[in-house]
């Protein structure tokens, strides 16, 4: 057992599995926050907006939610000119988790009462100024949590990167499983993984049910 070990974790073998998890964790971050973004202005686009800009919102949304995130990274790989597989792969993952954001928001925007665009409008607010300083700050407050959780399934999601051959965390493990031989091995390599993905995961998903057991008490 020792030895196995010391063949699979050699410094060399962490080393190149960190960088897998460092590009993993880039992409996931950057995901989550140009989808918090557009997501943004299509979740208020579909809800707000019922003549074209809102029907094309809804159809974008509705499109990727209902189809397979895999299906649009091989899509995005093959038909995307130029640029590397890790920006084409990037790409698909965001318009993906952006839909996902729209809804989210979307849930939050209804949640908030409508008689709160009256009293701003009788205060001088014009739409957009309602919008940024009393429904969005409200609208975030809300969803926190599950904006939270949709950070924790885009960091899983980007193990699907791995079917693209790039060098994130998950095909860094699939290379190292082709220096190895023995079964132990194999499976010391996929628990180093799944040990990894779970800490960070569970930690984020802590911080999910801190959230709401605080939240919980406010109220």
């Amino acid at each position: 057992m020792i030895e196995s070990i010391q063949t699979v974790f050699t410094p060399s073998n962490v080393s190149f599995l960190m960088q897998g998890l460092k590009l993993a964790l880039l992409i996931s971050i950057s995901v989550v926050i140009l989808s918090i973004i557009y997501g943004t202005v299509l979740g208020l686009l579909r809800n707000y907006e019922k003549k074209f800009l809102g029907k094309l919102a809804g159809a974008y949304i509705e499109l990727f939610r209902n189809t397979p995130l895999l299906l649009w990274m091989l899509t995005c790989s093959f038909l995307i000119p130029g640029s590397t597989i890790t920006l084409k792969g990037s790409l698909a993952l965001f318009l993906y988790t952006s839909a996902v954001v729209a809804e989210i928001v979307r849930g939050g925007l209804n949640s908030i009462p409508k008689g709160q665009f009256e009293a701003a409008h009788s205060e001088g607010f014009s739409f957009l100024q309602t919008l940024w300083y009393i429904i969005l700050p409200q609208c975030f407050k809300k969803i926190i949590p599950s904006l939270l959780s949709q950070v924790i399934t885009t960091i899983k999601d980007t193990s699907f990167l791995a079917g693209l051959g790039i060098m994130e965390f998950t095909r860094s493990g699939q290379v190292i499983l082709g220096k190895v031989t023995k079964t132990s091995e194999v499976f010391m390599i996929y628990a180093f993984l799944a040990l990894v993905y779970f800490i960070i995961c569970f930690s984020l998903s802590s911080v999910v049910r801190s959230w709401h057991k605080r939240n919980s008490q406010n109220v």
